[in-house]
């Protein structure tokens, strides 16, 4: 038997190094990205892993949905030993005040960083919900969910609304029988494209800015193959979910 994975954002950073961790300790995967990587498909047959990639556009998450629940009830449950969902990706609009960015650039971001996460969620849940074994999902949250910036209201609202609706599904599938444990995850700061977006920001728009090229400057910036060890990791800790809502650094 092998444990089933299925993780959004997956051809990049943190969530490539993740997919890679992850093949490495022999886990079947489903990777669902903007892009898919050779990279992964590779090193997955190497390993003789089962490795799907659908390239998708998680602003369109009905659609990403309907196929992973379809995908899922197609699937013999009696095969694996465990079954996660991880939602990571994520993305932030123009940094700016909240009426400087473009209305599509708003909505684009709400639909991929919040929006694709519930639909994923439900659709796994659905589709899982007579399976026998354990049922996890980990959202990769931030810690500006948890503390207001200037120029990341977008970012700041899904992260914090993707932290409650964690919360949510953790009191619903508490009544369930085998009910799936759910933790919305800060992962601390990692060194990725979207920190080189934060740096590179108008500091006149983004008061904040200096205290990113400060993270940088100072080293204190995790790699994205050590922020990924420490979330799967978090991940197998047997008290996982018992707090809906965590940081990986407490």
């Amino acid at each position: 038997m092998t444990h089933l994975t299925i993780l959004t954002g997956a051809s990049r950073g943190m969530g490539l190094a993740m997919a890679r961790q992850l093949l490495a300790a022999g886990h079947d995967l489903l990777c669902i990205s903007r892009r898919t990587s050779e990279e992964l498909a590779q090193q997955a047959a190497r390993a003789a892993r089962h490795c799907e990639q659908w390239p998708q556009d998680l602003a369109r998450a009905a659609t990403a949905a309907a196929r992973l629940e379809t995908w899922l009830e197609g699937q013999d449950s009696g095969r694996f030993a465990s079954v996660t969902l991880i939602n990571n990706a994520g993305l932030i609009p123009r940094i700016a005040p909240l009426e400087e960015i473009p209305a599509e650039q708003l909505a684009e971001a709400m639909r991929v960083d919040l929006e694709a996460p519930m639909l994923l969620a439900a659709a796994f849940l659905q589709a899982t919900a007579g399976w026998k074994v354990p049922r996890r999902i980990l959202n990769i949250s931030s810690g500006l969910g948890r503390r207001a910036m200037a120029s990341q209201a977008a970012y700041c609202a899904a992260k914090a609304g993707l932290d409650h609706f964690s919360r949510c599904i953790a009191l619903e599938q508490a009544r369930q029988d085998n009910g799936a444990r759910i933790c919305s995850l800060a992962p601390g700061v990692i060194d990725t494209d979207m920190q080189v977006q934060l740096r590179g920001a108008d500091p006149d728009l983004f008061p904040d800015m200096g205290n990113f090229v400060g993270l940088k400057d100072k080293g204190m910036l995790t790699s994205p193959e050590e922020a990924a060890r420490r979330v799967l990791a978090f991940l197998e800790r047997p008290d996982f979910g018992v707090d809906p809502v965590a940081d990986v650094r407490a």
